[in-house]
Parts: C-alpha cells; sequence; structure tokens
C-alpha cells in the first residue's frame, strides 16, 4: 500500500547520522504518551460519544487550520465557526470538508500538514493526498470510521497510548465531566489543570463575575485581598482533590512583582472598582504570578508560564466570532529583569516548579536557558505553538542544551484541542529529539547508548517528573 509518510521523515539527510537515528527512535516509537498540557474537551472522555463529522472534529476547532485559511481570504463563516452566539451560518460538514480540500495545498510546508497526513493515514486509513478530487470520498471513509465504537473518545485515547492526559480549566470550573470520568468504570487517567488568568486579568470582560463565582464557591470574602488570596487556595485544593498537579498562566508578559500588603490591598481595591491604568493592570498580574508561585511552594502544583501572546490582534473576529479563532500574534518578551522579583523570593526554593514558554525564540540562548540553568525551580518547556514544528524543535535543542543540558527541560506537551493530533504531534517531536541525538552521537559528542537514554527522557521520563505524573 502507498504511504503519504515516508517512514524517514525528519530524520537527518546523512546516511549514517540516520542510521543511528532510526536505532533511537525504534526505542522510543512506542512508549506511551505522557500529555501534561493541553486544551481537549473532558467532557469527551466523560460523556464518551461519537464525535460529529469530519469537518466539526478536525478543521472547525482548529485554530491553526482556521488561520491559514483565513489568510487566503476564506470567511469564518465558510468554515462553520459560530460567532459569539453560538449559531454557525455554515452547518454543512461536507462543504466544510470539500473547501478544505480544495485549500490543502496552502498547508504545505507546515507542521499542520505533517499532523493532518498522519492522522489521515495512522487514525483513518487514508493514504492518497487530500484534494479536491478525493474530498468526498475523504470525508465518507472519516465518517464510517467516527460511527465505530472503536472511534470513541475513550477507545481513542486507549489506541493512541495516552498514560495520563491533562486538560486546561477555568478556575471557577465545577470540573463536573472531570468527577464522572473517576466515577466511571474507565480507568483513563484525565487530568484537571487550574487556569486562573479569568479571575486574575483585569482586561478580562467577565473578571469581576468570575471573582464573584469563586467567592460562593469557596464562602470566601473575595472584596478583600486576603478573601482573594483564600479563595484562589481554596479552589487549588478542589482542583488538587480532583487529580489536578498544575497550574497554568497565560498572561500578556513575564513581569512579576512583590509589592508590601499596603499596596496589594489598594492595588485589587482598584481592579475591583474597575479604576485601572494599563500599568496598574500589568502590575496586578505580575503581583498574582508571584502570589501563585507563592501558592505552589505551599501546595505542590506545577506552576506553567505561557507568555508573550498579543491574544485576539483583530478585535472585529474577536467580537463576532470570540476567543481562539487565529488571531493571537506573538510578540518580545523580557524574562531576566521581568522574574527577578518572584525569583527573588521563590526561585531557590525546591518546592516550586516553575516550567517556563515562551514565543520569543530570541530569549533562548540568552536569556531562559541561563536562567534554567541556574535556578533550582525552573524548567523549560518545549517549543511551543507557533514554533512547535520540525524546525522549531530543533532550534529549541540548539540554542538551550549547551547551557541548560537536557534535565533542565520538561519533555514534550502537545498544547492541542484537536485530539486525533496528538499521536501526530508526539511522533514528530519524538523524531526530531532523535534527529537530533544522532548529530550529537556522529559528532562524538555524546555516546549513543547515552543517546538512548535521553531520547527516553525526553519522550517520557522527564514529563512525568516535570509535571509529578
Amino acid at each position: 500500500m502507498l504511504k503519504m509518510l515516508n517512514e524517514d521523515r525528519l530524520f537527518p539527510a546523512d546516511p549514517e547520522t540516520r542510521k543511528v537515528a532510526r536505532r533511537l527512535f525504534a526505542e522510543i516509537e512506542h512508549l506511551p504518551l505522557i500529555c501534561p498540557h493541553g486544551h481537549t474537551e473532558p467532557q469527551w472522555f466523560s460523556k464518551n460519544e461519537n464525535f460529529a463529522d469530519p469537518a466539526q472534529l478536525l478543521i472547525v476547532p482548529d485554530h491553526y487550520v482556521l488561520r491559514m485559511l483565513v489568510s487566503q481570504g476564506i470567511s469564518l463563516d465558510m468554515l462553520g465557526v459560530p460567532d459569539h452566539t453560538g449559531v454557525a451560518k455554515q452547518t454543512d460538514g461536507r462543504e466544510i470538508w470539500r473547501l478544505f480540500a480544495e485549500n490543502y495545498h496552502l498547508f504545505r510546508g507546515t507542521p499542520s500538514r505533517l499532523w493532518f497526513d498522519y492522522t489521515l493515514e495512522f487514525l483513518f486509513g487514508a493514504t492518497d493526498t487530500l484534494s479536491a478530487q478525493n474530498s468526498d470520498a475523504v470525508y465518507d471513509q472519516i465518517s464510517a470510521c467516527l460511527a465505530e465504537q472503536s472511534f470513541k473518545p475513550r477507545a481513542l485515547f486507549d489506541r493512541f497510548n495516552i498514560e495520563v492526559l491533562a486538560t486546561t480549566d477555568a478556575c471557577t470550573d465545577d470540573l463536573k465531566a472531570h468527577r464522572d470520568i473517576r466515577e466511571s468504570d474507565w480507568n483513563g487517567r484525565v487530568v484537571p489543570t487550574y487556569r486562573p488568568d479569568a479571575a486574575i486579568d483585569p482586561d478580562h470582560p467577565d473578571l469581576l463575575n468570575n471573582i464573584e463565582k469563586m467567592g460562593a464557591q469557596t464562602n470566601e470574602k473575595v472584596s478583600t485581598w486576603q478573601g482573594y488570596l483564600n479563595a484562589h487556595r481554596a479552589r487549588r485544593t478542589y482542583f488538587k482533590s480532583m487529580g489536578a498537579t498544575a497550574t497554568d498562566h497565560g498572561h500578556p508578559s513575564a513581569l512579576t512583582a512583590d509589592l508590601p500588603l499596603e499596596d496589594c490591598e489598594a492595588l485589587y481595591a482598584k481592579v475591583l472598582n474597575g479604576k485601572t491604568s494599563d500599568m496598574d493592570k500589568e502590575l496586578f498580574r505580575a503581583q498574582m504570578l508571584t502570589e501563585m508561585a507563592g501558592m505552589s511552594v505551599e501546595d505542590g502544583l506545577v506552576m506553567q508560564l505561557h507568555p508573550g501572546s498579543v491574544r485576539n490582534h483583530n478585535q472585529s473576529v474577536f467580537k463576532t466570532f470570540g476567543r481562539d479563532k487565529g488571531f493571537d500574534i506573538p510578540k518580545s518578551v523580557s524574562f531576566v529583569d521581568a522574574l527577578q522579583p518572584l525569583l527573588n523570593k521563590y526561585g531557590m526554593d525546591k518546592r516550586l516548579s516553575l516550567i517556563l514558554f515562551t514565543l520569543d525564540e530570541t530569549t533562548y540562548a540568552r536569556e531562559l536557558a541561563p536562567l534554567a540553568g541556574a535556578y533550582p525551580s525552573l524548567k523549560l518547556g518545549p517549543a511551543w505553538w507557533f514554533h512547535d514544528s520540525p524546525a522549531g524543535m530543533m532550534r529549541y535543542r540548539e540554542m538551550t542544551t549547551e547551557t541548560a543540558g537536557f534535565y533542565n527541560t520538561a519533555g514534550f506537551n502537545d498544547d492541542t484541542r484537536a485530539f486525533p493530533s496528538i499521536p501526530a504531534r508526539h511522533d514528530v517531536a519524538r523524531r526530531v529529539d532523535c534527529a537530533f541525538l544522532a548529530k550529537q552521537v556522529t559528532e562524538h559528542l555524546i555516546k549513543e547508548d547515552d543517546a538512548v537514554e535521553i531520547a527516553i527522557d525526553l519522550t517520557y521520563r522527564l514529563a512525568k517528573q516535570a509535571y509529578n505524573l
């Protein structure tokens, strides 16, 4: 049978180095998947219902796919994306799929193409490149698969060999879906992650409602600074009781602060009154990162920081369709000065585990690797989002390894909403790491036996250790 994907994809072109990469990959190819950070829906696994049509599963929720098509003049309406009220103008999955197939050539050279080809071939058995000509046939083939018991979410979870999967959940979430999973007869491990941004960011439109909801959930007096912090502590405790091992923070910058108590109280009063300048907003977010770090020292939840994205860059798209529609754009970020207040307070405390991500690659060698190579509390997250790509992963290894080594990094996480793409993303990461290690072996920087151990660590052990899984 012909295949879309070559078995040596992403391995070095040099024959001897490629042989080493093949041997390394053989050691890790079938290891379980550790998925400590992502955005899949826990309801998929609690309800365990068949997925909808191919377009609703693979196209409509995938902002990587949406942004490329929109960049070529195709509207979100045509792609079946619901507006902020939940109404979609295009509801015919086959028509959405046809439009996608007609424009599949746009994804040449992108990681989305690698992921999608992998999903089509290895999950659905479609081995011909998707095109306008075979669009309907492939749609029907996928639809037939999705109707089967073996393509329900729990069955796919098991088929993908996922050992643990973390979702990302609002701090006010009741976690009912997670509770239902725990009370079911299925033994798949799906855990929540505490995401407090909507109750921290003064720019969030529902900030005050979310703070009030936290107060109601915890019986804390959130009109006071201490009551507000206690509400976060209580919610974190609840998340831990439901299996959470980590928190996640998506701030515009990495700025942290360590203000005196009276300044914190005054700043919080401004936030509640809605009388904050842009500087006040940034300072409040900065103080809250340090407060969250202190809580992580107390309760052991691993802290993830994802700064450097200008969210919802196009306001008309945001107003019409809402968040996460492909218009989040990277910007430059400083870490050395920004993190100093937090690190002065907690950076040497081994009870804190802070995993740093960046969309600004210029910081890898200059700031992030030296910081992680010095502070016991810091780990580097993998190449993220726009750099979750073969070239991006290779640049990450090349720019961080000499200073931070391998063991101040946190393995790989897929960070995806597109559940079927999870095995594809891990496959890419494993192959790139094997390519990097193979080059080090053939250049006599490390021994092949050591490379095997490193490959296993990068693929499996480091993520489990970094996230206390």
